[in-house]
């Protein structure tokens, strides 16, 4: 086979230069036609779009072409031609074939014909050869590029923090305990508490389930940062909104307060939605016509409207009044619950009809390191809220007070061995700062319209599940 350098069919698609000889290389999607003539729908994962490749049956021998089913790859060479069809200006006519890797199609999975999600899941290892997986994995690959845009445009600091921590960010002990000793031959104290002399560390480690404090130093010297890493939960939650391995997108400001805060996450999602329908338009498209045909025009409501801004003392009073007219919630509501994401979602969908950004939380409800607001009850928290979604960011201007944060840290049990080196940003040189956290799969469910984050991530760990 001649060589020739290959081209992606993305690009492909786009040429003109009919008559000239040009390589693709990809995965058969399907193949149809006649004695005389074949077509195959030629995929390389560049584009939702394949580039159909006409084959002369009689220049290549219908034995040659046999092994060249669904799930094979192939190398083409061919000529440039106008295509006749409809929905597509290119296509190639065959000249050479070198077939690179078969499929046998009594054991291959991904024929031609309807698989479930469920099923799909099963085979992660496959799954982004399918048209919905291309198009959701190509979209993840623009959101993480938007995101990066996004802060390097603003001057913020891309800040490493660590994947193995010592301190539980958020006090709700779900974490992943690392270690490097024997399990089965664990040393304890005659209090029956485990020793970790002899661990790696010489003291008990966890994966970090947030980069958040250590966030906080980083802003506290060089302004404004953000993190964007795996996050792990240990959290036994079999549901199609949560995960036990994430990636979470966390930035930290020096200077900005509550107000600023929530800008800053309204201007953020906009810029990413935004983003995603200037260059992501044929595979939302995709998404929208085959799994939900109000993903577009939500996904332009989002940059249409402001996004409402709602202290959640109001926000249970409406909910109230929605009981009292009839509305049935699954979850009670009342003034000091954590609202559940059917009561997110009323807010959102029936009553704003657009986000809203929901703040000043009771304090019993939040973690340690939020500021403390002047009425003694409620934290500088806000939560931002997403139709079909529920809670899509979580943030809070942070408490700068050293006597205010050691003494709720100490009413919340977070012990100040764990984090002195927090405590002292307080101590030196304290400014009033904020920030937030947004799951990035929590992003992609909205972007997508996928209806459970398994989905949004190549291969998924809940519980129960560490395949691949």
């Amino acid at each position: 086979m001649e060589k020739i350098c290959r081209t992606r069919i993305v690009d492909v698609l786009k040429m003109d230069s009919f008559g000239t000889i040009v390589n693709v290389k990809g995965w058969v999607r399907t193949r149809r036609g006649s004695k005389q003539v074949n077509f195959i729908a030629l995929n390389d994962g560049s584009t939702i779009n394949n580039i159909q490749i006409v084959i002369d049956i009689e220049k290549f021998g219908e034995e040659y072409l046999k092994p060249i089913t669904t799930g094979a790859c192939i190398s083409v060479n061919g000529e440039l031609v106008e295509s006749l069809g409809q929905g597509q200006k290119a296509e190639l006519h065959a000249c050479e074939i070198e077939i690179l890797g078969t499929a046998d199609p009594n054991t291959y999975p991904l024929q031609k014909k309807g698989h479930s999600m469920e099923f799909l899941r099963e085979i992660a290892h496959l799954r982004p050869r399918t048209n919905t997986f291309g198009a959701v994995f190509r979209i993840r690959h623009n959101m993480a590029i938007a995101i990066h845009k996004f802060f390097h445009e603003r001057g913020f600091f891309y800040f490493h923090t660590p994947i193995i921590t010592a301190s539980d960010c958020e006090g709700a002990g779900q974490m992943f305990q690392v270690t490097t000793m024997n399990l089965y031959d664990l040393k304890k104290d005659e209090d029956g508490s485990i020793n970790y002399d002899n661990d790696f560390f010489g003291k008990q480690a966890s994966l970090t389930v947030s980069g958040q404090l250590e966030g906080e130093l980083a802003a506290m010297s060089m302004g404004s940062i953000y993190t964007f890493g795996p996050t792990f939960r240990a959290e036994n939650s079999n549901t199609p909104r949560h995960l036990a391995e994430f990636w979470m997108i966390e930035p930290e400001v020096a200077f900005n307060e509550i107000e600023d805060n929530m800008q800053l996450a309204e201007d953020f999602i906009k810029f990413c939605v935004k983003w995603a329908l200037d260059y992501c338009i044929e595979d939302i498209q995709f998404l929208n016509n085959m799994f939900d045909n109000e993903l577009i025009a939500r996904l332009q409501s989002v940059l249409e409207n402001e996004f409402v801004r709602l202290p959640y003392t109001e926000g249970v009073k409406i909910l109230e009044e929605a009981v009292a007219k009839g509305h049935k919630f699954e979850f009670p509501i009342f003034w000091g619950a954590d609202l559940a994401s059917e009561h997110e979602r009323y807010l959102v969908e029936e009553h704003f009809k657009r986000p809203v950004i929901l703040t000043d939380y009771p304090k019993e409800i939040k973690s340690f390191y939020m500021k403390q607001n002047e009425d003694g009850k409620t934290v500088r928290a806000m939560d931002v809220l997403f139709p079909k979604i529920g809670e899509i960011i979580g943030g809070s201007q942070r408490e700068e007070d050293f006597d205010k944060l050691s003494r709720r840290a100490a009413e919340m049990g977070v012990p100040t061995k764990d984090i002195w080196w927090y405590l002292d940003t307080r101590r030196f040189g304290t400014a009033p700062h904020s920030g937030f956290g947004l799951g990035f799969e929590r992003l992609l469910l909205f972007v997508t319209g996928m209806t459970n984050i398994r989905d949004v991530i190549p291969f998924p760990r809940t519980p129960r599940n560490c395949e691949f």
